[in-house]
Formats: structure tokens, C-alpha cells, sequence
């Protein structure tokens, strides 16, 4: 894993492995009407359009563990079931994601990256002031996301 120290920009990449073939784990990405009950970290979360595909869009608030909540929307720009999508962030963070799923035997392989920019203004100063600290909280949700959705994967075997 690996965050910037740019301030006010996150840039992440990471790479996962899951216990499971691509589409697997496509058909668990798909699920989104589970997303907020397998994580805690996402509230008031909805999602519109036909299913896991380019023109749908997600819109929630992002709860670290950190006093801060973060309102985002996020549009899917491309998807190639079950290889990859690519996304546009708005709202309290903006910027770009992409994740791509790649078959490894019988298991498959996440690269999950983004870069972002915090657009809240008390971020932007707590950034400045505490930044290990918000990369902290990143890598908390990060850590949260990647170890429930893996649960899941696995369940679905």
C-alpha cells in the first residue's frame, strides 16, 4: 500500500488477493445493495442504474474513524465485467479510481487505485496539520473494506 504525502490529495495503490475466480468476485461487487451492511464506514448510501456498468452512480458519506464525514458521488465511466472499472469522484473528495481484477489460478488479483483531492476546507487544514493522521483513517477503511468484502468473497465459493 502506498499513500502520497502531497497535501490534500490521496493516491493510493494497492494490490489483494481473493480466494476466488473474477467473476465471483464481480458477481459480490454487484451486490450493492449490501454494501452498507458490510461496512460500517458507508451511510446513507444509494445506487442508480442497471447493475455494475458505465453511467451508473453511487452516492454515500464516507465515516472514518476520524470527526470528519466526507458526502461523495461516485460515477462508473467504464466497466468490462469482470476485468476492470474506472470511475469519477465528486463532492468532499474529487478525483478518479480504477480497479481491475485479474484471474490468478483460482483466485484473483485487485489492484484498487485513486487519486483524490479533498475539497472540504477543514480537511484541506487538517491535512495540513495532521496528516499522518488522515492517512491513517484512510488506511483504516481501506484495511475495513478490503478484510469484509474478502469475508464475503470467501462465503460465496
Amino acid at each position: 500500500m502506498e499513500v502520497s504525502e502531497l497535501p490534500s490529495v490521496i493516491e493510493f495503490q494497492g494490490q489483494f488477493r481473493f480466494a476466488a475466480p473474477p467473476a465471483v468476485v464481480w458477481a459480490c461487487i454487484e451486490q450493492t445493495d449490501d454494501f452498507e451492511r458490510w461496512w460500517s464506514w458507508l451511510g446513507d448510501f444509494h445506487f442508480t442504474g442497471l447493475g455494475v456498468r458505465a453511467g451508473s452512480v453511487l452516492v454515500g458519506i464516507i465515516a472514518p474513524p476520524l470527526p470528519y464525514r466526507m458526502r461523495v458521488q461516485v460515477v462508473l465511466e467504464d466497466c468490462v465485467k469482470p476485468q476492470s472499472i474506472s470511475a469519477a469522484v465528486h463532492g468532499d473528495l474529487e478525483g478518479s479510481a480504477h480497479l481491475t481484477l485479474l484471474s490468478d489460478h483460482d483466485s484473483t488479483i485487485v489492484t484498487a487505485a485513486w487519486t483524490l483531492q479533498m475539497m472540504q476546507r477543514s480537511m484541506r487544514l487538517a491535512d495540513r496539520v495532521a496528516h499522518p493522521l488522515l492517512r491513517w483513517g484512510h488506511d483504516r477503511v481501506v484495511d475495513a473494506t478490503v478484510e469484509s468484502f474478502r469475508r464475503t468473497v470467501e462465503s460465496q465459493r
